[in-house]
């Protein structure tokens, strides 16, 4: 099999097994709510093959992987419906920035050279 039906072989079988529940949870209810669980999922791969000028034999490679981040749930009741992410962003970047500023302030503060 060559380059090019190696990467429909690998294609194919992405598309064979890719659906909606690789993104949203089965749904969980309870207490009259409906909690649906959201992921972000990501597939990397890559291939290749070739052979020396003049020989037979050929060589080729691959690999790949699926990489996934839960983002959240999906909360459905009879009032509303929305999404509770699983971290809040904005305090995650506020306390990288908090400590970039610390560390800048000590590292000037108690510097030897």
């Amino acid at each position: 099999m060559g380059s090019v039906g190696i990467i429909e072989a690998v294609r194919d079988s992405l598309v064979a097994h890719s659906d909606v529940k690789m993104l949203f949870g089965d749904p969980i209810t309870s207490q009259g709510k409906t909690i649906i669980p959201v992921a972000k999922v990501a597939y990397g791969f890559g291939v290749g093959a070739g052979n020396a000028r003049g020989q037979e034999n050929a060589g080729g490679g691959g690999g790949g992987g699926v990489h996934a981040l839960p983002l959240g749930v999906v909360e459905i009741t009879p009032e509303r419906t929305r999404f509770i992410p699983i971290s809040d962003r904005k305090k995650l970047a506020g306390a990288a920035l908090a400590g970039v500023v610390l560390g800048r302030f000590f590292l000037r503060r108690f510097s030897f050279f």
